[in-house]
């Protein structure tokens, strides 16, 4: 498949998911982002780094903004503490030579991931994601 054609497909794919297969989607684009920005740390690309922790920081902010503070209590304080936990490794790996805080960031993403793809799994658990207009902001608005 042709880049172009891989970009309108994951296009597509976000702006058809719901809210819970959304916010997997987010976490995996994270985790493809510092990974990539891992690789081109290994091969001294440091632009290419930059970018790269620079898009992930932009889907955990996106993932930061969309929390329900009011509705989600003590699971969405916690989950904010962890955003800014990993927005903080993620700025301190873009900075240094050692990979790893782009390793921890991963390694906290993919339990993230985890546990919100053992969530999609559950009806139980999707009817309790806010879906269409409800109260939480999480909008396709990460260019993929």
């Amino acid at each position: 498949m042709s880049r172009y054609g891989q970009t309108q497909y994951k296009r597509t794919q976000v702006a058809t998911a719901d809210k819970g297969k959304l916010i997997v989607l987010l976490y995996e684009g994270a985790i493809n982002f510092v990974r990539r920005a891992r690789e081109c740390g290994e091969a001294k690309d440091f632009m290419g780094k930059a970018n790269n922790i620079n898009r992930a920081l932009d889907v955990i902010a996106e993932l930061n903004h969309s929390l329900n503070m009011k509705e989600g209590g003590e699971i969405a304080a916690n989950l904010r503490k962890l955003y800014l936990f990993i927005s903080n490794l993620l700025i301190k790996g873009k900075i240094n030579k050692e990979t790893e805080y782009l390793d921890d960031a991963i390694g906290m993403l993919n339990t993230l991931l985890g546990a919100w793809q053992e969530v999609i799994k559950k009806p139980e658990a999707q009817q309790a994601i806010p879906q269409g207009g409800e109260s939480t902001s999480l909008r396709p608005s990460i260019k993929v």
